[in-house]
């Protein structure tokens, strides 16, 4: 799930760690290439094949993870239309979100004009 990567990244990042492996997921993906659009890893890359695929990532990316806000739990789910989208931490930080068009920033949710389930929050 994706708040364990999260965590694995923040971990590996305070710990020096060159690279971090994970189980692949569509979702855990899409949540990484975000992070990497932001600059929060550096690079990834699937590996494998079949159920043993894996996402590999350097973590050592422009910003260091400070701190992480998970606001959906599976049992309360949180949901924002798009004109409630507010910036994390002035602007330093990226809210994620889950939409009808796929995994978004909070950024390029509000530029599509599109809401959905609140993820988490990272700065």
């Amino acid at each position: 799930m994706y708040i364990d990567l999260i965590i694995k990244i923040k971990n590996a990042q305070k710990a020096k760690k060159e690279t971090v492996k994970s189980n692949y997921s569509k979702l855990d993906k899409a949540v990484v290439d975000i992070l990497e659009m932001k600059g929060f890893v550096k690079n990834s890359e699937v590996k494998g094949k079949g159920y043993k695929k894996y996402i590999e990532m350097n973590v050592m990316g422009r910003k260091m993870i400070q701190g992480i806000r998970t606001l959906s739990k599976p049992s309360v789910k949180k949901y924002l239309g798009y004109r409630d989208i507010r910036s994390v931490k002035s602007g330093f930080g990226t809210l994620v979100l889950s939409t009808p068009k796929g995994i978004l920033s909070g950024s390029d949710a509000k530029k599509l004009g599109v809401g959905g389930q609140l993820l988490f929050e990272i700065w």
